[in-house]
């Protein structure tokens, strides 16, 4: 039981990690709870987009490259990388201090259902960097899972996922000021460089014996 638990953490720590560090869509979905123009609409959307991104990533790109085989294992270092270039630019960021989620500030008018689910669509589709985050890094730390783990992780994933989404929109008013800040920032990089090591660690640990 122990092993399915923690396999959702990871699921867990890893959306989070990603979806927290996805400025521009935070930044609308924060807007969009302070204004309040159709926020549930809006975080739906952006959650199914991680629901459909996820899948594809731990059912379909690790599903399909097993880290016995060659691919798999590449994957898996590819994963490996792209964590640990991750956890780098957050432990920057967190060094620096500079990094701050800017909400506009003024009057904004309430806008039509369709144009709030288009603009969430458009934060949540059209940014290549989310296909790379999702499809390819979760499709990477998956490859070496056994099936009966893989609901679990999407599982984690996708609890992480919905808490921050909805969280953002409903508790705006009381994140918005907090996220603005640079302090706040450094904290949470912080805290992303640290599990990315981690997890990029556990990575290559697995690949170990595969290539001694």
């Amino acid at each position: 039981m122990f092993e399915f638990v923690s396999v959702f953490v990871m699921g867990a720590v890893i959306s989070g990690g990603l979806i927290i560090a996805i400025g521009s869509q935070n930044a609308f979905l924060l807007k969009t709870g302070l204004t309040n123009n159709h926020p549930f609409a809006a975080a739906t959307v952006c959650f199914i987009g991680d629901i459909l991104l996820i899948g594809a990533g731990v059912f379909g790109v690790g599903a399909l490259f097993s880290i016995e085989s060659i691919w798999g294992q590449m994957l898996s270092l590819a994963g490996a990388i792209f964590l640990i270039w991750y956890g780098s630019n957050a432990l920057k960021a967190a060094i620096k201090g500079e990094s701050r989620l800017s909400i506009e500030k003024g009057e904004s008018k309430r806008t039509s259902l369709k144009s709030a689910l288009l603009m969430a669509f458009a934060m949540t589709f059209l940014n290549p960097h989310v296909y790379i985050d999702t499809v390819v890094l979760v499709g990477g730390v998956t490859a070496g899972f056994e099936q009966v783990y893989r609901p679990w992780f999407v599982a984690g994933a996708l609890c992480a996922s919905a808490a921050w989404f909805y969280t953002l929109v409903f508790v705006a008013k009381k994140l918005a000021n907090k996220l603005n800040k640079p302090r706040t920032w450094r904290i949470i990089n912080a805290l992303i460089s640290a599990v990315m090591y981690l997890i990029a660690g556990s990575l290559l640990v697995d690949l170990v014996p595969y290539w001694l």
